[in-house]
Formats: structure tokens, sequence, C-alpha cells
């Protein structure tokens, strides 16, 4: 799938966090979209999502020659992001359950193979709000990853993860990132080093 931005802004109020936005992210492609904290990269990306409209421009949506309506394009994206919430009051098999009933499992996965990335089969009857920030994480992470969906959205995705965490987010892009488009918001090089593409929200300030 691809998503194209024709002179695309995005404003609060008065005030311009972007604009002028003329980008194409390409189906099977990575991309880092970089810049300090507070500069409107989640801002960009929840455009890119659908989940907030552009305040000015056209963006679109393709997907084997065809346009794809803005309110479907849910159905083809996976999202981590620190400010998506889980449902505290689920266990951890639960948590797994009631995601899988709205995206399909990458090949070969299903809720043990989940738990058992995550390496927390001691965990899997436990409720998610006894679980560490970086537990936390973890398992926003692994849905997404292993979700069968042709596009991966990861905002900060190593917020909360200590450096063996770090070396088991990166082995999960290895594993499963592969073919997809893949869009990173970050500051930091070892979140995104292996992207081929960087837009800079910085770029696109007024």
């Amino acid at each position: 799938m691809n998503i194209t931005l024709q002179n695309i802004g995005r404003r609060f109020n008065r005030e311009w966090i972007f604009r002028g936005v003329e980008y194409t992210f390409k189906a099977g492609e990575s991309y880092a979209i970089l810049g300090s904290n507070g500069s409107g990269k989640s801002t960009l990306l929840q455009v890119l999502n659908g989940s907030l409209s552009p305040s000015a421009g056209i963006l679109s949506y393709e997907k084997n020659g065809k346009e794809v309506p803005v309110e479907d394009v849910f159905q083809y994206l996976s999202l981590a992001a620190p400010y998506l919430e889980l449902i505290e009051e689920f266990t951890l098999s639960e948590m797994i359950d009631l995601h899988f009933k709205f995206k399909s499992y990458k090949s070969g996965m299903d809720n043990k193979a989940v738990i058992d990335v995550l390496a927390m089969d001691a965990n899997k009857n436990k409720l998610i709000k006894y679980f560490s920030s970086g537990m936390k994480q973890r398992l926003k992470l692994a849905l997404a990853f292993c979700s069968d969906t042709p596009i991966l959205m990861l905002d900060e995705p190593t917020s909360n993860l200590d450096a063996q965490g770090v070396d088991w987010y990166l082995g999960l892009v290895e594993k499963f990132a592969q073919g997809r488009l893949t869009i990173i918001c970050s500051n930091q090089p070892h979140e995104y080093g292996f992207c081929g593409h960087q837009l800079n929200i910085s770029d696109y300030k007024s």
C-alpha cells in the first residue's frame, strides 16, 4: 500500500504544526520520521493513519492500483505508540485474543506463539495492570509486529525498554517487518537505523 501526501498541513488553533508536506510512502519500504520532542512527529503519524484529519492538502491511500477510503485504512495497518492504551483489567492472554479478533495473525502465529515471542509464558494469566512499563511496551510492539498488515507504524518504539529490550525490538524488525511499509517516529538512531528513507519534520515548519 502507498500513502501519498499532497501539500499536507496540520494546525491546532492558529498554530501550524507542519505544512506543505509533499511525500509518498511506498509499499514495502521503511521510513523514519525525525524531529525533536514536541516537533509534530506523532501528529504526522496520526494524520497518516487516519486518526487525525489534515488541516490542508490531500492525503490518499492506494493498494494494488486501487484507492482505499480513509475510513478503511485501519484494516491495513498496525500501530504501537506510547499513547495507546491497553486494557488493564485483561490478562495477557485475554488481551492477545481481543487484539486478534480485529487483526489477523501473521503466518505461523497464534496466541501461544505471541506469548513465546514475548517470553512471558509465566505471565500469561497475569493482569496487565500489574505489568511494568517495559512489559506493556513489549506487548504493544508484539501485537503490532505479529499482525498480518501491510503497514506497520511505530512511535518511539523503544520507550521504556532497557538495552536487552532494544535488542529484542531489533529482532522483531528483522523477523516481522520485511516487505511491509514501515514508518517509525523517532529521535533515537538505534530505533530507525535500518530505515531506507528519512523525513525530517523540521523541513515542513512554516
